[in-house]
C-alpha cells in the first residue's frame, strides 16, 4: 500500500475545512470521515519519514476549530429561523390594520372619508388640500389657512363643492402651500387598509394596501 504524503494529506484536510465554510452539500466530508482519513494517514504515513508531532497537533485543532464551526452554524441557523418566524407572525398581525403611508391617491371607502397628513417644511400663510378625480378633474378645494412647520392632518368627508357624496374609490389629493417666492406643492401621507401582507426573501416584508399597491414595511409612517 503507498504511503500518504502528510503535506498531501494537509492540502485534504485543508480543502474540507473550505468546503465546510462554504457549502453544507450532502456529498461532502463529515466529521467521522475526517477522522477516518488521519487514522489512515497515521497507517498508511512512511515509517521512515513518520508524521511530525506539531503537525499531527495542528491537524487535530483544525478538527476541533472544525467541530466549532460547525455548532456555531447550526445555532445561528436556529436564531435566523426563529426571526424569520417571528417576522411571519408580525407580518400576519398587520393584515386588517390601517397604516399611514407617502402616496398621494387617497380610497375613498364606505365610510366615505379621506384622510392623512402632510409634511410643512416652513410655515405657510395658507395651505390648501385639492380633491382630484380619476379625470384630473379638481371636485374640492379645502382650505386650511396658515400652519406652521410640522405635520398636519386632514380629512375629506368624500362631497364636492355642492355637498353631493361622490362615489368610492381613489382620489388624488394635492396640498399646495404658499410662500413669499411662489406656492410649493407638498407631499402627502394617505391612511389605507392592509389586505394583505407578503414575507419576501431576506426576511423583507411587503404590504399590500387597498387600492393603493403595494409599498415596503419600512416605508410606512404610522400603524394604527
Amino acid at each position: 500500500m503507498s504511503a500518504i504524503n502528510p503535506a498531501d494529506a494537509s492540502d485534504v484536510l485543508s480543502k474540507y475545512k473550505l468546503e465546510q465554510q462554504q457549502t453544507k452539500s450532502g456529498n461532502e466530508l463529515g466529521k467521522n470521515e475526517f477522522m477516518e482519513l488521519m487514522i489512515a494517514q497515521l497507517k498508511n504515513q512512511n515509517p521512515l519519514e513518520p508524521q511530525d508531532n506539531g503537525e499531527f497537533i495542528s491537524q487535530l485543532a483544525q478538527f476541533s476549530s472544525l467541530e466549532e464551526m460547525q455548532g456555531l452554524s447550526g445555532s445561528v441557523d436556529d436564531v435566523a429561523n426563529q426571526f424569520r418566524s417571528t417576522q411571519a407572525l408580525q407580518a400576519s398581525a398587520m393584515v386588517g390594520r390601517t397604516v399611514l403611508a407617502p402616496s398621494s391617491v387617497g380610497i375613498l371607502g364606505a365610510d366615505g372619508e379621506i384622510s392623512g397628513n402632510v409634511e410643512v417644511p416652513a410655515s405657510t400663510s395658507g395651505l390648501r388640500i385639492s380633491i382630484e378625480n380619476q379625470a384630473g378633474e379638481r371636485i374640492r378645494q379645502i382650505d386650511m389657512g396658515s400652519r406652521q412647520a410640522g405635520v398636519t392632518g386632514f380629512s375629506w368627508d368624500g362631497k364636492d363643492g355642492n355637498g353631493n357624496s361622490l362615489p368610492p374609490g381613489p382620489y388624488k389629493v394635492v396640498a399646495e402651500a404658499s410662500y413669499p417666492e411662489g406656492p410649493e406643492q407638498l407631499g402627502t401621507m394617505m391612511s389605507a387598509n392592509v389586505d394583505s401582507v407578503s414575507l419576501g426573501k431576506g426576511g423583507n416584508i411587503t404590504l399590500n394596501l387597498a387600492g393603493m399597491g403595494s409599498i415596503a414595511l419600512s416605508e410606512v409612517e404610522q400603524i394604527n
